[in-house]
């Protein structure tokens, strides 16, 4: 049987690793063992965060669509009852960014909701 060098394949399996460990304290970045442990935990921890963020955000959109319901004489929880009852479907995404950077626009809708 003809042998086998797996000099070329190891080096560049070593060098991917190390390549996402790039900016890692310590020998995390740069001991291949300690790289593999570090990027488990990495990407472990990404996955937990992009859940988390999703999170953060909507409840950043209800903040920000309270204030301006408020300015506006009306409750947030009011204000997305009726929203649902009228069938308005915005969702609050893009309620939130016409809150904060259109406000006369998001003022009609209220208006729209309260009538």
């Amino acid at each position: 049987m003809t042998r086998v060098k797996r000099g070329k394949t190891a080096t560049k399996k070593r060098n991917k690793i190390l390549k996402y460990t790039k900016g890692f304290r310590w020998d995390r970045k740069s001991k291949e063992r300690a790289a593999k442990e570090a990027l488990l935990h990495a990407w472990t921890h990404a996955f937990q965060g992009r859940k988390v963020e999703k999170r953060v955000m909507r409840s950043l959109w209800q903040t920000k669509i309270n204030a301006a319901t408020r300015l506006n004489g009306m409750t947030y929880g009011n204000f997305i009852f009726k929203t649902k009852k009228h069938k308005i479907e915005i969702d609050r995404k893009i309620l939130a960014d016409i809150a904060e950077h259109h406000p006369e626009a998001f003022k009609k809708i209220v208006e729209s909701v309260k009538a």
